[in-house]
């Protein structure tokens, strides 16, 4: 990945990538965007947000929204004062509140003589191919008809296996799915903050790709999010950019943010296109598809994979974890447990387990059988570290 970070927002390589060249956008809101403390809907933020979306349809975007908070929209009918932690609870919550969401945003782009359609998506619907290209060319002929889709995730049905992990995830996918040319992901903070410049913390208002810079400027505690949640967003920040889009972070409860961001101002932070990116291939690898497992890398695989783009061999594998079989989605990580990629594996886990730390010439001998000499090939091995060496 490409680890340029800039403070001067009239750097011209930022004025190369304004946002003014949308053709297709995905806007992203989070819950404490649409919904106020008392877990209601915040009408008057929400119709702010689809003002400017409004604005952005006029002009010929094609404006996707993935909104949270029908969880929280649906507490008050459960006589809940927060969100519970069990499930039935939590998809009962959701199934009340997704409705109320919907309607209002029919409710406010109906004013200006736009439709919406409701999106509901599970990981199954983009990680099985047929699914992935029904959803795709589903919302593909909504746009096409000038509709805005409203996406979340269907949480009424959806459990731990299938989930994406957060709306900031399911909104890099879409924005992957669709080609979008940006996503812009609203937050509680202005952008990413540096803090090892200024107390109070400066904005980064530029940078190229996710690097391990950026990533080090968010620490716990300085944010309302958490390490968690702003790392969420630079994962998804992480994939569109490795796939030729941009991501913007900005504030929320910023006046007219889109419309701004449109216009060209430097809001929150801008994460321009990283310098090399995935191919279709490798994008599904690394991004549409759940592990299955885990295989540690000892250093020098780790140095083999990651820096001279070699295939990942046995002699290289440390421990293995998790059931899977031949042709399954496998993270890689390194001796710390930081993952540097995903792959398909040729090897089924516990053939993978007798041949780990061998030399290739050891398999057939192990197994009775050598069918691969790689336990994962190059061409079905995606980086996915933000690493501030490129990827391929």
């Amino acid at each position: 990945m490409g680890s340029m970070m800039a403070h001067d927002h009239h750097d011209p390589a930022t004025r190369e990538h304004r946002p003014g060249g949308w053709n297709r956008v995905v806007v992203k809101l989070g819950s404490h965007a649409v919904v106020d403390a008392d877990g209601r809907i915040d009408e008057g933020r929400c119709r702010a947000y689809v003002d400017q979306m409004i604005k952005l349809h006029r002009s010929g975007v094609d404006v996707i929204c993935v909104s949270s908070g029908a969880v929280a929209a649906g507490l008050s009918d459960l006589g809940l004062a927060q969100r519970p932690t069990d499930l039935p609870s939590l998809q009962a919550a959701a199934a009340i509140g997704q409705a109320r969401l919907v309607e209002r945003y029919r409710q406010y782009f109906q004013a200006a003589d736009i439709r919406v359609a409701q999106v509901l998506l599970i990981h199954d619907d983009l990680r099985h191919r047929e699914r992935h290209l029904n959803a795709r060319y589903t919302l593909e002929r909504l746009l096409q008809a000038r509709i805005v889709p409203i996406i979340n995730e269907n949480d009424t049905v959806s459990v731990a296996e299938m989930r994406f992990g957060d709306n900031d995830a399911l909104s890099a996918l879409v924005a992957m799915l669709l080609h979008a040319d940006a996503l812009v992901m609203l937050t509680n903070t202005d952008g990413i903050l540096d803090f090892t410049t200024a107390v109070d913390g400066e904005r980064v208002p530029f940078a190229v790709g996710v690097s391990n810079a950026i990533r080090e400027l968010v620490q716990p505690g300085q944010s309302s999010f958490g390490r968690g949640g702003m790392m969420s967003k630079l994962d998804a920040a992480d994939m569109v950019t490795s796939c030729g889009a941009c991501c913007h972070i900005a504030h929320a409860e910023m006046p007219d943010v889109l419309t701004r961001l449109w216009e060209g101002e430097s809001v929150g932070t801008t994460f321009a296109p990283a310098e090399r990116r995935l191919s279709p291939r490798k994008r599904w690898i690394a991004f549409f598809d759940h592990p299955q497992g885990t295989v540690r890398l000892d250093d020098g695989a780790v140095e083999a994979v990651r820096d001279r783009g070699r295939s990942l061999l046995a002699v290289g594998v440390v421990a293995v974890d998790g059931t899977f079989d031949r042709g399954a989605p496998v993270r890689l990580v390194d001796s710390s447990g930081r993952e540097i990629g995903r792959g398909l594996t040729s090897f089924d886990a516990d053939d993978l387990r007798a041949i780990a730390g061998q030399a290739s010439e050891a398999i057939d001998r192990i197994l009775g059988r050598c069918e691969y000499a790689e336990v994962i090939h190059r061409d079905n091995l995606a980086l996915t570290a933000s690493a501030d060496e490129p990827r391929d």
